[in-house]
């Protein structure tokens, strides 16, 4: 299951960025070679590495390639340093569920508002807050099995 969240997180990752590329570009070159700026250009990018960010934390977080403290990690005994990843995997929870209720409140309040630049619902833009947040928990509870089948079979996660 695991490797295929992976994939999905990875190919949403990346079409989020291919369309701030495709967009940028778009943009520019209407606005240099046609004089015809796309209004709504700016505020498509904008949004587009919104998503892009959140699919990549949660990513990232899969891969162990996020931002940490490695003195913490490698100067321990093997008891704490798994102590520290299931506090690591227990915190990401508590973060996606905080970031998607939060998200999720601030769609409620102020999602009805039509962005200026494409004329969508902010709701749209906006739900990326409870989408990453969804992905972050979906993410943590397919870690934290790990370290209960690591200590029945005696393994280092």
């Amino acid at each position: 299951m695991k490797p295929l969240y992976k994939k999905f997180l990875a190919l949403a990752t990346g079409s989020s960025l291919f369309v701030v590329f495709a967009v940028v570009l778009t943009s520019s070159l209407m606005r240099y070679l046609f004089n015809a700026p796309l209004q709504w250009s700016e505020e498509v990018a904008k949004y587009g590495m919104i998503y892009g960010t959140m699919f990549g934390m949660v990513l990232c977080y899969l891969d162990d390639i996020h931002i940490k403290f490695g003195f913490l990690e490698y100067g321990v005994p093997a008891f704490i340093k798994r102590l520290l990843n299931l506090a690591l995997d227990l915190i990401a929870l508590g973060t996606g569920v905080v970031l998607a209720w939060s998200g999720y409140q601030f769609v409620l309040k102020r999602g009805g508002i039509d962005a200026p630049g494409t004329g969508l619902p902010m709701s749209v833009f906006q739900s990326a807050m409870v989408i990453g947040g969804i992905c972050l928990v979906i993410a943590a509870l397919l870690q934290l099995p790990a370290h209960f089948k690591a200590k029945q079979n005696g393994i280092e996660v």
